[in-house]
Order: C-alpha cells, then structure tokens, then sequence
C-alpha cells in the first residue's frame, strides 16, 4: 500500500508541475500591455540611425513606411525593448532574434540541395525561446489583420500549434535526429498529404523551390554587373549599388581583411577560395531594417571570365537583444552572428564566415543571392497563409531544438491548446502596439522629424564615397 502511495504522490506531484508551467506559460504570453515607462517609439528608431550611414537612411525609413508590416520588419528594437524588461521562462535557445515572417524562407545548402529555414540572423543572440514565437506569431497577426477575424485566429493558433507540437516531436527525439532535421520539398509533401496546405499553396512553394534553384551566382552577377573590355565589373546605380574604387592601397587592404575571413572557413571552403581573386569591389543597399549598415558586394574571378562568383559583407553591430541579456560574454558582433546562424539552422552557406576590421567595424560574409527564395504572402489564401504559419512554426521549434532543451521547454508549454489561446492573445495585442507605433511613425514623417526618400531621385554620387564610411578596415 505504502509503495502505491508514494507512486501515486509523485504523479500528482508531476502533474501539479506541469499545471503550475502551463499557468507561467499562459502569463508570459498573455495580452501585452505597454509599460507606464516605455521608451518613444520615435526617439528610439532615430537613435538607432546614429551608428549608421546617414545618407542611406531616408531610403530604410521610406522602405518602414509602406505598409504595417513592413514597419514591424525594420523596428525590431522595439519589441526588444518591450519583451526584455518582462518575466521571462529562462529556457535559453539560440535566438533568431528577428524570427518575422519575412525572415523564412528558401535556401541552397553547402551540398547543394535547398531547403526552407530561418534566414536571417543580425540579431542572433541567447536568450529565452518565448521572444522568437511572440515576434514570429505576432508577424503572422499582422499580415493577416486585413482579413477576417476568424482568418487570423486560424493563422496565429496554427503557427503556435505547429510549434508546440513539433517542439513536443523534438523532445522525445536524439539529439542526432534533431540536428540532421531539414524541411525540404520531400517535407512540404507531407504537410499536403495531411490536408494542411491546399493546391495551389502546394504551387507556390513549389514554385518557389523552383525558383530557387534558378537563383544561383549567375543570376546576381547578370543583374548586378557588365562587361567592360571583355571584364565583369558591379553596375553603378547610386545609392542602390555604388561601384568603388579599388585603387592602390585599398585593394591591398581588402585582400588583407579577405585573407583573415577565410581563416574562419573549413579548410576545404579555404582551399576553393584561394583559386579567386578580387576583380571588383562596390555597396548594396539591402533589406529594410539593415539598411544604414554598410553592405559591400565583392566579384571574384577563378580561372576565367566565366567563373565569378559575389560575395556579400554585410555590417554586424550590437543585436537588439543584446541589453537585455547582460550575462552573456561580449564578443565580436561578426563572429556573434556567424556562431549563431550555425547554430539554428539545419546548414548553412557554405562561405558562411566573418573578419573583424582594424578600424573597429565588424562582418561576416556570405554568397550573395545562393538560391534563395522567400514567397509573397499577399499571394496566399487564407488556408495557404495558415499552412505557411504551421511551416514557419516547425522550423522555429527545429532551430531552438538543436540549441536548447526541447524536453524543458514542451513541458513549460504544455501539450493542450491553452498554450496556443496565450500565443494569439499576446500577437492581436501586440499586433495593435505594433499598429499604433506605425502611425506615429507616419505622423513623424508628415511632420518632417523623420526623412522619407525615394532612392531614383536621391543625388547620384554619395557623399560618403569619401568621407571614410566605406573604409572596409
């Protein structure tokens, strides 16, 4: 009797347990309400700019103000500063950092095969799984917020579900199993089988698959370079693509910065650089929220005017995550989000590396435009819009397996859907904070504090050609 009690005691002691994490899971993700003290949203944008390229500005705060959503992709140091101050699980992952919508997407792996993940990682950092879903989720509310309510409750409680379930599937899973995960064409398949994703969603991604497949090195050299005297060399379209010099000295220094980046590579990825060399060298704008960040483009040629191949180095600074996170060690901001990237995603490009410049500026370097696809989620119907929340979903949950406790942090969230009601009430209240930042934002605008551009009609030669912002080193 005595042994039966004891059995029957540590069930309920489990069960309590697991009552008590699913209550702290549904007050961490219960409706957001702004704190009494939270920072302008304006103030806060603007002195974000200051560590960045002020002529390249009006172009990012033009690309912020076309619609809501992609207000959200270029303030992530809002909700940064939202979430941080806020209780948290302190269940620790890898984040993303910036895990949107828009931040998924398709991708060539170093063996060549593509494959649909997390993409994007400037703001890479430690810290609890919860920021990534709330950002993630909260993304999916507000692309759906022009459709019916009953739309974007079927999105959030998708994308939420999806990430339940999955993280539940990589806790019972080996480590081995859940590091060799990949969600491929094979994959989406499945999720067709299953009903999830309708017909012409099923079209789209695999358009998309196909897409990618055609966007390899060749595809960014025809449309970002020429050919002069039988030589490639980058376009010159101020400020979109600015060509620089390579004059005496610079080139030198390049080279110099360009050795010291393939130290960071696999010995093998070392060797196949050493057979190029730099023919031209120039800037791209890119993106919405990077825009300020210096992002240099470099051609390289192998063997012949026919074997070239770009690679993009792209400014890393501090992740916006970073103040709220106190206790990580300070490291270089490249190396932070090369380590990071590793981290989350099933592979990654294979010139995936980073040089940190005697001048004090940080970059990690990458192929620049290497089968990559992201699809056009105005396109998509209701139901393709919630099957892509599901997708998205189990790719986070993938990503924060491979880094951190998937039996810790299924246990936190529970098994039923009281997880998936907590996730949808803080993304519509979210999504409503994030509504109201975006017409302030556009009041700002109007009122001339914050500077809009359009890129064809900014003056064609940059200041900053020559006043040192485009010193590599």
């Amino acid at each position: 009797m005595r042994r039966k009690f004891i059995r029957v005691t540590q069930i309920d002691m489990r069960r309590a347990l697991r009552k008590s994490q699913r209550m702290s899971a549904q007050a961490m993700f219960g409706p957001f309400v702004p704190s009494s003290n939270r920072l302008d949203p304006i103030t806060t944008i603007i002195a974000q700019g200051e560590q960045r390229v002020p002529t390249l500005l009006p172009i990012r705060y033009s690309r912020m103000s076309q619609s809501a959503f992609a207000f959200y992709r270029g303030s992530a140091v809002l909700m940064a500063n939202d979430l941080g101050p806020l209780p948290n699980s302190g269940l620790t992952v890898q984040l993303c950092g910036d895990a949107h919508l828009g931040n998924f997407g398709i991708f060539a792996t170093a063996d060549r095969r593509t494959i649909f993940d997390v993409n994007d990682f400037d703001e890479t950092f430690p810290g609890p799984f919860e920021w990534d879903v709330q950002r993630m989720i909260t993304s999916f509310a507000i692309a759906a917020a022009d459709r019916s309510e009953e739309c974007q409750e079927s999105v959030i409680r998708a994308g939420a579900e999806s990430y339940r379930t999955a993280m539940a599937a990589f806790a019972t899973s080996t480590f081995v199993d859940t590091w060799y995960f990949r969600i491929d064409e094979k994959s989406l398949k499945a999720v067709t089988k299953s009903g999830a994703l309708s017909e012409s969603g099923m079209a789209k991604m695999n358009k998309g698959f196909t897409a990618a497949e055609k966007r390899d090195q060749w595809s960014a050299i025809r449309k970002l370079t020429v050919e002069v005297d039988g030589q490639r060399q980058f376009v010159n379209k101020p400020p979109l693509v600015v060509r620089l010099s390579l004059a005496e000295g610079v080139k030198e220094a390049i080279g110099t910065a360009f050795e010291r980046y393939k130290e960071t590579l696999l010995c093998d990825r070392r060797i196949l650089l050493d057979r190029y060399h730099i023919v031209d060298f120039g800037h791209k704008v890119v993106g919405v929220g990077s825009i300020g960040l210096l992002a240099y483009i470099v051609l390289l040629q192998g063997r012949d005017a026919n074997d070239l191949l770009v690679l993009q180095v792209k400014q890393a600074v501090e992740s916006v995550l970073e103040p709220w996170v106190p206790k990580v060690a300070p490291q270089s901001h490249s190396k932070r989000v090369t380590d990071g990237q590793r981290n989350i995603q099933a592979a990654t490009d294979a010139f995936l590396g980073w040089v940190d410049g005697a001048g004090g500026k940080s970059y990690y370097i990458r192929q620049l435009r290497d089968k990559k696809w992201s699809p056009d989620v105005d396109s998509f119907s209701d139901k393709d819009l919630r099957a892509y929340a599901q997708i998205c979903g189990g790719a986070l949950a993938r990503a924060h397996a491979r880094s951190g406790n998937a039996e810790a942090i299924s246990s936190f969230i529970g098994t039923d859907t009281a997880f998936d009601e907590a996730v949808h009430n803080f993304a519509v209240s979210y999504a409503q904070q994030s509504k109201a930042d975006y017409s302030a934002f556009l009041e700002a605008i109007a009122a001339g504090s914050i500077s809009v551009n359009n890129p064809d009609s900014m003056f064609s030669e940059l200041s900053l050609r020559t006043d040192g912002a485009f010193n590599l080193i």
